[in-house]
């Protein structure tokens, strides 16, 4: 059997074009880590494979107007080492910087870690919480969709059939922000649990927006904004995040599979959500 046919633009009309002629028979290849693990299973036998990684641009890190814009080709470990993102979003230093090892972050992107949509990841979470964008252009245009409602579910996004995801747009670092991983194994492994938390507060303290959102535990990143609105007006502190890592537990979607129950990830999510509030209360 003739293998897959390999198509490598060199510009992104070029890209556009194929994208809108080939649709879902040709899946796109950035990093190509998790294509690679979904081919090499037999999962995944597509007819043609198409390649961004000679597309010019789509490799940039730029700060414009205070957003963050990270280009779809941007590696984790270019993120991980980047001066402009450690200077102004620390949390997704340290986010990205958790994932999997060196060997893989330096050819994982940013844009293929959103577009696989796949739930055991740490970054969508996180961008998810900061608020961030991503850009999307096909024949009918250019738009933008929140990476919130980027991801639909297992493997499914909002990209259309004939659209490219071009970049990933943070808004200005909120004044707190963390990402924990909770691990069942290796140091290398995929989260059983993820927890991003970023919250406003004014100067006397007095939070004016909190967004938990958890990942790794559905098929996709999972936010309870009524359950965060108990936040609002209050001082951060253990008994807020308490209350509201057990009403996250209790309210979550989550998934029973090799790296924990679904009973074991609902404690795990209450406690890591009261540990991240309670350090945020004593940074403040």
């Amino acid at each position: 059997m003739p293998g897959p046919e390999w198509h490598a633009p060199r510009s992104l009309e070029e890209a556009l074009e194929l994208r809108a002629q080939l649709g879902m028979e040709a899946p796109v290849v950035a990093g190509g880590t998790f294509i690679g693990i979904l081919t090499a299973m037999r999962m995944l036998q597509p007819s043609a494979f198409l390649a961004l990684r000679w597309v010019p641009g789509l490799d940039q890190i730029e700060v414009i107007d205070d957003e963050l814009h990270l280009g779809a080709l941007v590696t984790h470990r270019s993120l991980e080492r980047s001066p402009e993102v450690a200077a102004g979003w620390r949390v997704l230093v340290d986010t990205f910087a958790t994932v999997a090892s060196p060997r893989i972050r330096n050819v994982a992107t940013v844009g293929g870690v959103l577009a696989d949509a796949d739930y055991a990841s740490d970054p969508p979470a996180v961008l998810s919480a900061l608020g961030a964008r991503v850009r999307l252009r096909g024949p009918a245009g250019e738009r933008e969709v929140a990476v919130r409602d980027l991801i639909l579910d297992h493997y499914e996004t909002a990209i259309g059939e004939d659209e490219l995801l071009l970049e990933t747009i943070v808004p200005a670092a909120p004044r707190h922000a963390s990402y924990t991983k909770f691990r069942t194994r290796s140091s290398e492994d995929r989260p059983c649990v993820g927890v991003a938390v970023v919250a406003e507060s004014d100067d006397g303290g007095r939070c004016r927006d909190l967004r938990v959102v958890i990942g790794a535990v559905a098929a996709r990143p999972q936010y309870l904004p009524d359950v965060c609105a108990l936040a609002e007006n209050e001082t951060l502190g253990a008994e807020l995040g308490r209350e509201i890592g057990e009403r996250y537990a209790a309210g979550v979607e989550a998934v029973s599979d090799l790296r924990g129950s679904e009973p074991y990830r609902r404690r795990i999510i209450g406690v890591l959500i009261r540990r991240a509030i309670e350090q945020m209360a004593q940074a403040a």
